[in-house]
């Protein structure tokens, strides 16, 4: 063999060589890379609940945002009507008002999905109905239903609550005897700049709107709060405001409408009322809760009473709701009270408190529209749902 044909059989060898250690590198990092975990790309998802028929107080579930299916992580295991939540914007606690005549509020740790009550404290005020953390987390809030109040608590860096520091009591009461015979604070909610808070009382038709500080003294600035008048026996429950927060939309169950108001400084100016069932309607109205999209391009609210119902709107740029627009989709229940859209707007679920069902419903971002998946989530009494 002369030294050329050599010369090429060695060159032939080495390629043969390199080829095969580029394959060995290759299928090694193959090997090693970590598949990703499907659990943490879906979102989860807090549950509150009455607990008179067997519920255990607050839900943990992993929604499957495929399949709109969830599955159930964690629970309490003795919390009394934890109607609504609230959840801190790390994480690491979750506060729950307790609904019921010796009214509380409950804070949990909240760590592997896992909640852990850590203090328990009066609400000073009977059936408290909503919870709210100040934007800046240093504050929580509580409206007592039946006691026509507002408590709050200093929030420590740990997550703990101070006892109550501030609570004012309603007094008053509208022309609808049997639901308006004395003061019902419904709500609790900060405008997105978080320089206001607004208190819907139903019993009063009245929402008041306070300043919000944290300088000197207590949290709301009674002495420079202001309201706005309700049509009498319309009874507000619940607001929303859009993301910019110029245009505050509030649902008033007892007469089913949506009121519509430019929101400027603290002071808002009357622009339009829509009801949110038919002309024709001849049911009892029993509107419960109000979200805008994540894009601000539609609105919903929910009816009980004999209706059952998510009604939709589109949402003009003027802030103004598009009457020739409403949609109405069935719950697919009874007794729809909160609802909640997925950041993503994808999804929309709704707990239907009197037929033990959360409901998961697809979203069509460009209409609106909103189409059944046939998923019904079994859980006692769902009260409150809320995207983590």
């Amino acid at each position: 063999m002369n030294q050329r044909k050599q010369l090429n059989i060695s060159v032939h060898l080495k390629k043969v060589f390199f080829i095969f250690i580029f394959f060995i590198i290759a299928f090694s990092s193959i090997a090693q890379t970590p598949a990703p975990a499907p659990s943490l790309l879906a979102p989860n998802l807090l549950v509150g609940t009455y607990t008179k028929n067997g519920s255990k107080g607050i839900y943990v579930l992993s929604f499957d945002t495929a399949t709109g299916k969830a599955t159930e992580i964690s629970h309490t295991e003795a919390a009394n009507n934890p109607s609504f939540l609230t959840i801190s914007k790390d994480h690491g606690q979750v506060y729950a008002a307790n609904e019921g005549s010796d009214g509380k509020v409950s804070a949990y740790s909240f760590t592997d999905n896992k909640l852990n009550l850590i203090q328990e404290k009066t609400s000073k005020g009977a059936d408290p109905s909503y919870i709210a953390l100040s934007p800046d987390q240093s504050n929580l809030f509580v409206a007592n239903y039946s006691g026509g109040s507002i408590t709050s608590y200093h929030r420590f860096a740990d997550g703990r609550l101070s006892n109550p520091q501030q609570f004012i009591q309603h007094e008053g009461k509208s022309v609808n005897e049997a639901r308006q015979e004395k003061a019902h604070v419904h709500g609790v909610f900060f405008s997105p700049d978080g320089k206001y808070v607004l208190t819907p009382d139903l019993g009063m038709d009245e929402i008041s709107i306070y300043p919000y500080q944290t300088k000197n003294g207590p949290p709301l600035q009674t002495q420079k709060a202001s309201s706005i008048k309700s049509s009498p026996g319309a009874g507000p429950r619940h607001l929303c405001f859009s993301s910019n927060g110029k245009y505050l939309y509030v649902i008033e169950e007892l007469t089913g409408s949506i009121s519509v108001y430019l929101f400027l400084n603290g002071a808002a100016s009357f622009l339009q009322k829509v009801y949110t069932h038919p002309n024709t309607f001849k049911g009892k109205a029993g509107s419960a809760d109000i979200h805008l999209s994540p894009d601000g391009l539609y609105l919903y609210a929910s009816n009980r009473g004999t209706e059952n119902n998510i009604v939709s709107f589109k949402v003009l740029r003027n802030g103004k709701l598009e009457e020739k627009t409403i949609q109405y989709t069935s719950t697919e229940g009874k007794a729809p009270r909160n609802f909640t859209i997925s950041k993503d707007g994808n999804w929309l679920l709704v707990a239907n408190q009197d037929s033990d069902n959360i409901i998961a419903f697809r979203r069509n971002i460009q209409t609106g529209a909103l189409t059944s998946t046939g998923v019904s989530i079994k859980l006692s009494m769902p009260v409150c749902l809320l995207f983590y």
